[in-house]
């Protein structure tokens, strides 16, 4: 029998050979233990003057109802019950949309500060800030499901691996603080796409975002994985030594830019060990400051910590900081009950923080971004919900160069299709480049033959929003 292809030659192992071989490992405990540091400086630089210096998402996970909230539809109340008097969009549930009857709000609606903006009794203390909002009523995106409208609200594409919009941040202007991330996301959540949500895709490593907290909690003892390391800094020195060796070796072998981050996020992350703790201690801050934020208050403390870490980390030079509550504004059934407990949750930590960075003087280069992936329907769905509605919903913004006091865009009279003055994804992320000084056409980074970059082909300014 021919046994030839069952004789090898013995493996022979250079100690370089073994130690590349390891350097994967390495390097995959080095990039989650040592917290994926993003961000070092920028790829392109400032396109134009910028109006705002960083962003704060505010994502309020699983899609809260506009009609509930900050789009006051007179009609709708009026005609609770009726039969909606236009084709529905098609929607997940066949028999609410069958049915199209009207649902109006529970909660009373009231004009607010000079502008006299509408919000719902659900937000008393952001409603205290109206002169400050650009509430956009016209939002449109593309997906029906939490899985599509996620991915479209984070990366630009309902479908496709692409880099998140703080990853294009990153890439594009880097950070203000050498020591800390260009990107953070706290309390992050675990559902409908997870990690690709501020995951870099194909831009380098070092972009992608630097988590704090998980699936929309944040402890009092939360932090960065790699602080909880017990190794001696002066074996973490000889690790790191030895990690960038081997990868400035292989980078001057292959020119492989994905090298080039993780030797970048290794660096900072080792820099961030003495640099993170004093941002993330929040114990520091006077009473005043944690009650404004409902820090202490059993149904606040929760957000209300998640927006006072993000104010540290913006007033210490990071680019782009998310914070996220849990799936939890997806009402099918209970609407009442349930947008209620999500609303105290979130509301006075939100208007904690818009005081906070107006106080300080950040605010008027802080852009301050609130919204969900999609909103709901006015249609009814079960005995007391509503079902998913990427078709017309509102987002806000605060600060960082856009107009106070401004209702930008229309709905139908039942706040179902946006009608006038439309603004896709798309064009919303296209205008949050632009007011951080980046032209979303000319962020580009080459993959694969070709240029990618956030808005795809698509995208327009919103400029009618600028202040």
């Amino acid at each position: 029998m021919n046994t030839s292809c069952h004789q090898f030659d013995p493996p022979s192992f250079s100690r370089r050979t073994v130690l590349q071989s390891a350097a994967c490992g390495f390097g995959s405990l080095a990039l989650s233990g040592l917290a994926q540091a993003a961000g070092v400086g920028g790829r392109n630089g400032f396109h134009h003057a910028p109006r705002a210096k960083r962003v704060i998402f505010l994502f309020m996970h699983g899609g809260p109802s506009q009609v509930d909230t900050f789009d006051y539809k007179p009609d709708l109340q009026k005609r609770d019950g009726e039969r909606l008097p236009f084709a529905p969009a098609k929607n997940l549930d066949p028999t609410a949309t069958s049915q199209a009857k009207l649902m109006g709000s529970p909660w009373e609606f009231d004009q607010h500060g000079q502008s006299g903006l509408w919000v719902s009794e659900l937000f008393p203390n952001v409603a205290q800030h109206v002169d400050d909002l650009c509430v956009i009523r016209s939002m449109q995106s593309k997906g029906q499901s939490h899985g599509q409208a996620v991915c479209m609200l984070h990366t630009g594409t309902d479908n496709f691996v692409r880099p998140s919009v703080g990853s294009w941040v990153s890439y594009g202007l880097g950070t203000e603080n050498s020591d800390l991330p260009g990107f953070v996301s706290i309390s992050p959540s675990a559902t409908h796409g997870g990690p690709r949500n501020y995951g870099p895709a194909f831009l380098p490593a070092a972009h992608q975002a630097t988590t704090i907290g998980r699936n929309g909690s944040l402890g009092k003892d939360s932090t960065f994985d790699f602080l909880k390391a017990r190794s001696p800094e002066s074996i973490q020195q000889r690790k790191l030594r030895m990690l960038q060796a081997i990868n400035r070796e292989h980078y001057e072998r292959t020119q492989h830019s994905p090298v080039e981050g993780m030797i970048k996020s290794m660096e900072m992350a080792f820099r961030m060990q003495a640099s993170a703790p004093p941002v993330i201690d929040m114990e520091s801050e006077p009473e005043h400051i944690r009650e404004l934020y409902g820090i202490g208050t059993k149904e606040t403390d929760n957000f209300g910590r998640q927006c006072l870490l993000a104010r540290r980390f913006a007033e210490s030079g990071v680019r782009y900081i998310q914070v996220s509550t849990p799936n939890v504004w997806d009402q099918h059934g209970n609407l009442k009950a349930g947008h209620e407990k999500n609303s105290l949750a979130v509301d006075k930590p939100i208007a904690g923080l818009l005081s906070d960075l107006k106080q300080r003087g950040l605010l008027e280069d802080t852009l301050v971004v609130w919204g969900g992936e999609f909103g709901r329907t006015p249609i009814v769905q079960g005995a007391n919900g509503r079902d998913h509605n990427p078709q017309g919903f509102c987002m806000w913004m605060a600060g960082g160069g856009v107009k106070g006091g401004l209702a930008y865009g229309e709905t139908d009279e039942f706040g179902y299709y946006a009608v006038k003055d439309k603004v896709h994804m798309h064009d919303l992320h296209a205008t949050i480049l632009h007011l951080l000084g980046l032209d979303h056409e000319r962020l580009t980074y080459q993959y694969a033959g070709r240029d990618f970059r956030l808005t795809d082909v698509y995208g327009e300014v919103v400029d009618g929003i600028f202040a």
